[in-house]
């Protein structure tokens, strides 16, 4: 089982930055996959970005050039540094762990808002 847990959520305005944190827990070897989804009110959950054990990232086409995620691999830590943030960022942002044993875990989620 994997533990997923969440923070650095909270009111910004817009051109303004957050960052995000996410820490996994529990029995696994390894994480090959973590990353951050993000879903907006009335809207279904959409991918932001992702990052594997080996480096490899992907960015939603919408947060490209300004968000970056990041990897602390001994922590079991996965990053969202977000910049040039706009009001359609505004939403509830996950994330994901999946293990090398398989399945996918997911936090409980933190509030992004972003005012104009």
């Amino acid at each position: 089982q994997v533990q997923v847990l969440e923070s650095g959520g909270g009111l910004v305005q817009a051109g303004g930055s957050l960052n995000l944190s996410c820490v996994a827990s529990g029995s696994f070897s390894s994480l090959p996959f973590m990353g951050w989804s993000r879903q907006a009110p009335g809207d279904l959950r959409e991918v932001v970005a992702s990052m594997t054990n080996g480096g490899s990232t992907h960015y939603a086409e919408a947060f490209k050039g300004r968000f970056t995620i990041s990897r602390d691999m001994a922590k079991n830590t996965v990053y969202l540094h977000m910049n040039s943030l706009k009001p359609e960022d505004t939403g509830v942002y996950y994330c994901k762990a999946r293990p090398l044993s398989g399945g996918r875990f997911w936090g409980q989620g933190t509030q992004v808002t972003v005012s104009s």
